[in-house]
């Protein structure tokens, strides 16, 4: 979404979202996003008129839709797809950017979610709209392999939530093992 046939509003979000992986969303000024996206000056106020509410709003809502596609990818790429396989490939994801890049970026929905949430933001509608996206995915998906609907959500819960902890546990140590861990550890769980 960063590329040149975007639109400055669309590298906007994107940049967004990038920033908030890193700097979480206090930390994002509106100038170092229109920076980062390479727009117009002046540009933010007229494609934003909610201000940086409305940016990262639609910045974590653009993430947890990244998220979902994830999710929904994995079914048509695995020969044999379980619940534990999916769980592994969402997984899978976080590691391979943390061996590209290192551990300075994390989620951004549970970046936001650590500034936002309880500070009375009118962002916390989006974040629990986006998990919500997320979490209906990978329901979804689990659905389509035969769990029963009421499970499939009660893991999804389970796997997202284990998956942002064992996101966050990786880049305080600098290490992926926690990953590794709890795909391991929650694979009978899940295909049980």
């Amino acid at each position: 979404m960063a590329g040149g046939t975007r639109s400055p509003r669309e590298r906007m979000v994107y940049s967004a979202v990038q920033l908030v992986r890193t700097r979480g969303a206090n930390g994002t000024g509106v100038r170092d996003v229109v920076e980062h996206a390479r727009a117009p000056r002046g540009s933010f106020q007229h494609y934003f008129p909610g201000g940086k509410d409305q940016l990262v709003g639609e910045a974590v809502l653009w993430a947890a839709d990244y998220a979902a596609d994830w999710a929904r990818a994995y079914r048509a790429t695995a020969r044999r797809p379980t619940p534990a396989g999916l769980f592994a490939h969402l997984a899978r994801q976080w590691k391979q950017e943390f061996g590209r890049r290192g551990f300075d970026r994390g989620c951004p929905l549970m970046a936001a979610a650590a500034d936002l949430v309880g500070a009375g933001s009118v962002v916390a509608e989006q974040l629990r709209d986006a998990i919500e996206r997320w979490e209906a995915a990978v329901a979804g998906e689990l659905v389509a392999m035969d769990v029963p609907p009421r499970r499939a959500k009660r893991l999804a819960t389970l796997m997202i939530s284990t998956l942002e902890g064992a996101i966050m546990s990786a880049r305080v140590r600098g290490d992926a093992g926690p990953l590794t861990t709890v795909v391991a550890e929650l694979a009978p769980l899940l295909d049980g």
